[in-house]
């Protein structure tokens, strides 16, 4: 290499050098960001979250709605629940069968959360000592 170019060829990788010390610097960083903060741990928890509702939405559409529809006046199941108001030439549909669906997958994805955190003693967590 000619001698004028070594100057600018060390001052090119010592260049180089920085910005990998500043990226490394940088990955550094969020990684004990991501430790701290138990961005793996929230994550995981929402991933397994989603399931366990797919899982309980389709055992209620499944198995509880066909028994309330049984249970409740009408035909149908729960789902398929309603009633109408009509005023003048005006009509509502309140659908009340899906509402309660909605509310039977709330109530027990809440209680199936609940349990499991109680469970496996997760409550303990982040409380400070």
């Amino acid at each position: 290499m000619p001698e004028e170019l070594k100057p600018a060829a060390a001052k090119a990788k010592s260049k180089a050098k920085k910005v990998n010390v500043k990226a490394k610097s940088q990955l550094d960083g969020f990684m004990n960001f991501i430790r701290k903060q138990g961005v793996v741990g929230l994550a995981i928890g929402l991933v397994l979250g989603v399931q366990v509702k797919a899982v309980v939405d389709q055992t209620i559409a499944s198995f509880i709605n066909p028994i309330l529809g049984l249970v409740l006046p009408g035909s149908g199941n729960l789902n398929e629940k309603s009633f109408s108001l009509t005023v003048g030439a005006k009509e509502a549909v309140f659908a009340y069968g899906a509402f309660i669906s909605v509310m039977i997958s709330f109530i027990t994805v809440a209680a199936l959360v609940y349990f499991a955190v109680k469970a496996l003693k997760l409550e303990k967590l982040d409380k400070k000592t």
